[in-house]
């Protein structure tokens, strides 16, 4: 679980620096940044002016920041049900995002599984619930 948590805050402490044009490569992976981070207060800032307009350089390519976003959400999104999972919380995710997170990943679901960056999907019945299938498609057992 606590690798699932490092993995979650390293990954939002990158977010500023690769939205001001660094690199993965330049920002670096190591878990020894959320170690230092916790309790680190941060002051609240806002998001300057056509920050969504450029691109973002992560280790599998170049995309746009906008869907830079989107993938982090989605990260989010799956992740805390995973962690709802791991410790026997609530794993109801919100409707809207799981609409959103399906929508932009599932025609794209076996080039990211060939990619590498999730599990292959496990099938579910037909009529199965929206977040059931989004789990599913990530390759998670619901």
């Amino acid at each position: 679980m606590q690798a699932l948590v490092d993995h979650l805050v390293t990954e939002q402490l990158w977010t500023p620096q690769l939205l001001g044009g660094k690199t993965t490569e330049e920002v670096g992976t190591s878990s020894g940044r959320t170690r230092s981070a916790r309790g680190t207060p941060r002051r609240p800032g806002g998001v300057r002016a056509g920050v969504l307009d450029q691109l973002v350089h992560l280790s599998y390519g170049t995309v746009d920041a906008a869907e830079y976003c989107q993938e982090m959400i989605s990260d989010l999104l799956v992740h805390a049900w995973d962690l709802a999972r791991g410790i026997g919380a609530d794993e109801r995710l919100h409707p809207e995002l799981v609409r959103l997170v399906y929508d932009q990943y599932a025609p794209r679901a076996d080039e990211l599984h060939q990619l590498g960056l999730f599990d292959a999907p496990v099938p579910v019945p037909d009529d199965a619930d929206p977040q059931t299938t989004l789990i599913a498609l990530f390759g998670r057992r619901p």
